[in-house]
């Protein structure tokens, strides 16, 4: 039987594979939905499979055929870059298509400039960009749906290579009015008292909690969120106060009310920043190109964005 179908509709299933939705996957790849849509139907036609169950009310579910379809275009796709990287190589040239991830807490920060300066220099380069959690970017990195990630230094497996770029230490958030926030620093036992609200990610939640813990204090968690943004107008609005190492290149919240940032004084375990892929992606001269362009860049940009005392 011959089989015909695209490595973009390959691409189009694993995201949904990924993201559940068909408008998710849509986002993700920059197309409509109902390319997306169209893709997967002419890849079941071809294929002879369902893939999915579809669901109005629960989007997309995969089946088991679908499961196991996924997990090969996953190595499909990797085996397809490899080709391209190897090519690109071979002749010497930054080209070709290249997946990189970004922890979803500083990605609107440092992702769209990263990605404007690189693709200015290599504009043969088709670049994929994914915002999301260290455990989902761990697990693309290792499946090889992604090349290069830049995230902390959280829960790495010793398969990966970290190039630490910068120390994040951490700092409280605080509504401007808060009493506290006017001090030039805080310490963990000052926070014991007032509420908090958490940034609920993989990994980074067990970070911030970790803090207190070694502290012998436990906070008074009344909120939790995955979105940074929706953390930081909880606490401009009087909820609470939050953890975090990123300082934001804005004093205000997305509801425009304003925020405070104060360091702590306490001697705590700071991020450290940079980035991450496979052992031996960096042979790749497309990925080594965004690599070394990356420190370079973020060299330059990190020292405004770390919060000191």
């Amino acid at each position: 039987m011959s089989v015909r179908f695209t490595l973009r509709q390959l691409e189009y299933l694993v995201a949904v594979g990924q993201t559940g939705s068909v408008t998710l996957a849509a986002e993700r790849m920059n197309v409509s939905a109902p390319s997306i849509s169209t893709a997967l139907s002419q890849l079941e036609a071809e294929l002879g499979l369902t893939l999915f169950f579809r669901k109005h009310t629960q989007g997309m579910t995969i089946t088991p055929s679908g499961r196991e379809i996924i997990r090969e275009a996953i190595l499909t796709l990797a085996a397809a870059r490899t080709l391209t990287n190897l090519a690109a190589q071979l002749h010497g040239t930054v080209k070709g298509s290249l997946h990189i991830g970004c922890l979803l807490t500083f990605a609107r920060i440092l992702v769209p400039q990263l990605r404007r300066s690189f693709i200015d220099l290599h504009p043969e380069v088709d670049f994929h960009q994914t915002e999301t959690h260290q455990g989902a970017l761990i697990k693309g990195l290792l499946d090889g749906t992604l090349d290069v990630a830049l995230t902390y230094d959280l829960a790495l497996p010793p398969d990966l290579t970290f190039i630490d770029l910068g120390t994040l230490p951490p700092f409280v958030t605080l509504p401007a009015d808060h009493s506290l926030a006017l001090c030039e620093t805080v310490s963990i036992a000052d926070l014991a008292d007032y509420p908090m609200i958490l940034l609920d990610i993989p990994f980074s939640a067990d970070y911030f909690l970790s803090l207190f813990e070694k502290a012998g204090i436990k906070p008074r968690v009344v909120e939790r969120s995955n979105d940074l943004e929706v953390v930081r107008s909880l606490v401009a609005n009087g909820f609470g106060y939050s953890i975090a190492n990123f300082r934001p290149v804005t004093d205000l919240a997305a509801d425009g009310r304003k925020l405070a940032f104060v360091p702590l004084s306490d001697q705590v375990q700071p991020m450290q920043i940079g980035l991450l892929y496979r052992k031996g992606a960096n042979a790749s001269v497309t990925i080594q190109a965004f690599i070394d362009h990356a420190k370079t860049e973020l060299e330059r940009l990190l020292p405004t964005l770390i919060l000191r005392e």
